[in-house]
């Protein structure tokens, strides 16, 4: 395999009080992502790839040790940044790779026009493929939610706050502004993630600390497929 950094990564189910409790904690000392809005928040856009039997889903829901995910990815609704991300999990660390993509890529990609993605200099792009030729992996479904950051340099940490988690179902047209979906929890769940290298600061632990919540193994994408 070749040389990859994997990261812990730990999710919670948190709700208003917590959100509103550990947001005080982390406003204190961490930094905000540079390209937040006005309120600290960014919208993010995920196109998830799945095979014709489902793998990606089925490995995911059965606790498949190592396994790896595919999406195309736009934030705040900007075509003129979109990235192709592969997130691979192995013994329960988390590696994430990705290469820019054009909204004429995009398209392309979501018609089944993939001729030129062998050509590509960028090896992510060549191995999404090699996976839809030889995996028959496609274009799955929309998942849209609100994300906001922290960001804490020792331990390379960051903690994300998401909320209003939605899926476009079966849709594919992650251009398509007034794409409808559909809730996926009720408007008061909100998922924490907390990322970091080799340790988790005390001060971050201590911050993000609330009664009652384990980490979970949940799954935007797994959420998302409830709903078909």
């Amino acid at each position: 395999m070749e040389n990859l950094q994997f990261r812990h990564e730990l999710k919670y189910y948190i709700n208003m009080a917590d959100y509103l409790t550990i947001k005080s904690r982390l406003s204190a000392f961490a930094e905000r992502d540079l390209h937040v809005n006005e309120d600290g928040t960014y919208k993010i856009r995920s196109l998830y790839f799945e095979t014709p039997n489902d793998r990606v889903l089925r490995e995911k829901v059965d606790g498949v040790n190592n396994r790896e995910k595919f999406r195309i990815r736009m934030y705040n609704d900007d075509s003129s940044f979109i990235r192709l991300e592969k997130k691979t999990k192995i013994n329960g660390y988390c590696n994430k790779m990705d290469a820019p993509v054009t909204q004429d890529q995009c398209k392309r990609l979501i018609a089944g026009d993939t001729a030129w993605m062998k050509e590509s200099e960028h090896a992510l792009l060549v191995e999404l493929y090699a996976k839809m030729k030889f995996e028959l992996l496609r274009p799955k479904t929309v998942v849209d939610y609100i994300r906001e950051p922290f960001i804490y340099k020792p331990g390379n940490t960051r903690i994300t706050l998401d909320s209003q988690i939605t899926t476009g179902v079966h849709a594919k047209d992650m251009f398509n502004a007034d794409l409808p979906t559909v809730r996926t929890h009720g408007t008061n769940i909100i998922i924490m993630e907390v990322k970091y290298d080799e340790y988790l600061p005390e001060l971050i632990r201590n911050s993000v600390r609330v009664q009652n919540r384990k980490n979970t193994a949940f799954s935007k994408y797994a959420v998302a497929r409830m709903f078909g």
